[in-house]
């Protein structure tokens, strides 16, 4: 494959492709319903309404100077904490190491902005996305049981204590 490289995720198009190429592709692989597209959406609207690009960001992979993959860190709720959202790489893009070159920005990007620790929610059949969770230090610290996407799934939740630099 062409040339890899991860930019922030803020030119013209960036944040409509993340939205799509979700959607799409989990309807593809899983038979997911627009509601995921739906939440998706509500990430991306959020993010674009207003945020501090001191401590929060978005990213895209590209390939050959195409979109391949995403992700965005925000601050959660918490203190000190910063939540990983819409990690993303298409089909055609995985195996290339873009899932750990995009998780590893936004954990450079948290420990650079003072986080404490990295939380973030997904579902337990997305395998792939666990793994490059698992390598990069983050713990299950809960599964839940739920009904969304148009079907019965089981949604994690992982932590990352980040070391102070």
């Amino acid at each position: 494959m062409a040339h890899l490289g991860i930019r922030l995720a803020d030119r013209p198009g960036d944040l409509g492709w993340i939205v799509m190429a979700q959607g799409e592709s989990y309807a593809a692989e899983h038979g997911w319903s627009t509601e995921y597209e739906a939440l998706v959406a509500r990430i991306v609207a959020d993010f674009a309404a207003g945020h501090d690009p001191g401590r929060e960001a978005a990213w895209i992979a590209e390939a050959g100077g195409e979109r391949v993959g995403s992700v965005a860190l925000v601050a959660d709720g918490e203190p000190g904490t910063a939540r990983l959202r819409i990690l993303f790489v298409s089909p055609a893009a995985r195996g290339l190491g873009l899932g750990a070159r995009l998780v590893g920005h936004c954990l450079d990007f948290a420990r650079a902005a003072g986080y404490e620790r990295v939380v973030l929610w997904t579902a337990s059949l997305l395998g792939a996305a666990r793994h490059v969770y698992e390598a990069n230090g983050f713990a299950l610290v809960k599964e839940t049981p739920f009904h969304g996407f148009g079907h019965d799934l089981t949604g994690q939740d992982w932590v990352l204590e980040l070391k102070p630099q």
